[in-house]
């Protein structure tokens, strides 16, 4: 199995609602998760040009799940069902 990162993103008030969709949709893949991290309560930008708060918004990153799947297309139906409020990034940890 191979390791996918799914990055969230937008950001809106949690509501019950929002929360118990996101509960479930974790339920239906558990035993795939391998770490998972959010939400992010805001950041800062670091570049050459210096650093820039981040504040939260429907571009912002605002968690991460880390799942174990066979390919990017298995990684993608476990992504399909989120809550999403923006959308899911997908990307292939590569193996050393």
């Amino acid at each position: 199995m191979k390791k996918f990162v799914l990055l969230h993103y937008g950001f809106e008030k949690p509501t019950p609602d929002i929360m118990a969709a996101w509960g479930k949709w974790f339920e239906t893949f558990k035993d795939n998760i391998v770490d998972n991290t959010g939400p992010f309560i805001g950041g800062r930008e670091i570049s050459k040009a210096g650093s820039k708060e981040l504040p939260l918004g429907r571009d912002s990153i605002t968690g991460f799940t880390i799942v174990r799947a066979g390919s990017l297309d298995d990684a993608e139906k476990m992504a399909q069902g989120n809550p999403y409020i923006s959308s899911i990034r997908i990307y292939e940890v590569m193996s050393r």
